[in-house]
């Protein structure tokens, strides 16, 4: 079998660690597999190496910064590589160039445009282990670049999709895909398996296990694809196109995103065009737009609010200042404390009663709804910042009990 193994960060920290997925790799080698692995940088060594960049530059370019942030997985496969050769097991790393890892010139958020398979494919028919830099790839300049947060997921799934692996293992530090944080919600199940369209959906909102682009690629190209920990050897969660399981919840799981900001443009004419030219203006700022509410006002004038990620929020409101003119508004407001609270399951808005549990458990905490949004398998709510994590508990103990 070709197995694609991908290990984050806190898998990798420390030179103990290190040894400990050693052990992994060197087990699944030994079964007779070929092994393609992908890493992370260790531990906390990508913020370092930001905060590094912050003492020189407050503004360093993007291009600069994918320089220097390839370095932490560039460390990391070369000192997996060092542990393995310790083992005196055949084993060689690649950067994200040296496999030709194509992407677009989007400097710290570049998406992949193909892969090559010649030079893993050369290294795995010498019986090599192969170790891979994530996070990592090179433009048409020949300028190295960077996939944007979850890098590395992304990239153990799409080399598992080029190579048609038989399996793409994910190894964190939480043994699989639980209905919520278990290191915050004590009475959080795991999943033995879950949909590709469920997974996305968690990972879009807030869950940190897998990347929700990873997720995408895994879902286009038929990945087998499973979420294990790095510090127990014993089975994960499985991520398919279809779970079959007479047992099965409608609800998947509750996530947490905190990182987002509401935006409101304050008293727009309440005529045709006006959502166009507001969103138009977050188009061309390149900024993804999540929740939406207009409510009109009995003057002739509406406000649309919207959320986005909280690292946009101040080139939102630029984008609208600029704007302003055309749209007509009153004021711009940005509100950082807020979160959205979500509950997913597939065919969720099918099964009667299922999406008021949501509602009947913010009430009874008095935790004041701002916005929500549904769809087929996902129902949202934003609300304020600090009421999180009392309603992340409080929905999945409506939805799963207490243990």
């Amino acid at each position: 079998m070709l197995i694609v193994q991908k290990y984050g960060g806190s898998s990798v920290a420390d030179a103990a660690k290190i040894e400990r997925v050693a052990g992994i790799i060197a087990d699944t080698y030994h079964a007779g597999n070929e092994v393609v692995v992908v890493l992370s940088a260790q531990g906390d060594t990508t913020d370092d190496l930001i905060g590094k960049a912050r003492e020189i530059n407050p503004n360093p370019s993007k291009r600069e910064m994918d320089v220097l942030l390839t370095v932490g997985e560039q460390i990391s496969v070369a000192l997996m590589a060092m542990q393995l050769e310790k083992m005196r097991l055949p084993v060689v790393s690649l950067t994200g160039w040296q496999i030709e890892m194509n992407t677009d010139s989007t400097y710290g958020a570049a998406r992949i445009k193909s892969i090559s398979t010649e030079r893993i494919r050369r290294e795995l028919d010498k019986n090599r282990i192969v170790l891979v830099a994530g996070f990592q790839g090179i433009n048409k300049y020949g300028d190295v670049t960077t996939l944007g947060r979850g890098g590395s997921d992304t990239t153990a799934v799409a080399i598992a999709a080029v190579l048609g692996a038989d399996k793409c293992q994910i190894y964190t530090d939480v043994d699989g895909i639980y209905t919520a944080d278990p290191r915050k919600v004590p009475g959080a199940k795991k999943l033995s398996a879950i949909t590709y369209d469920e997974m996305l959906e968690l990972a879009s909102l807030g869950s940190q296990v897998l990347h929700n682009r990873s997720v995408e690629l895994a879902k286009r190209y038929h990945v087998d694809l499973e979420v294990l920990s790095s510090y127990e050897r014993k089975p994960g969660t499985k991520v398919r196109e279809v779970v079959k399981d007479v047992e099965r919840m409608i609800i998947s799981g509750v996530a947490k995103d905190a990182d987002i900001a509401r935006i409101t443009v304050a008293g727009v004419p309440d005529r045709p065009g006006v959502a166009f030219r507001v969103f138009s203006a977050m188009s061309r700022a390149k900024i993804n737009v999540d929740i939406i509410l207009q409510s009109a006002g009995s003057d002739g004038t509406s406000d649309i609010s919207f959320t986005v990620a909280e690292d946009d929020a101040d080139a939102a409101k630029a984008a609208l200042e600029a704007a302003a003119e055309a749209v007509g508004c009153d004021h711009i407001a940005v509100d950082r404390d807020v979160a959205k609270v979500s509950v997913v399951g597939a065919g969720m808005m099918n099964s009667s009663g299922m999406a008021v549990r949501m509602f009947e458990a913010l009430a009874n905490c008095h935790i004041n709804i701002q916005m929500i949004s549904s769809s087929e398998i996902k129902l949202s709510a934003v609300i304020a910042q600090s009421d999180a994590d009392r309603a992340v508990q409080a929905v999945h103990e409506k939805y799963f009990g207490e243990g």
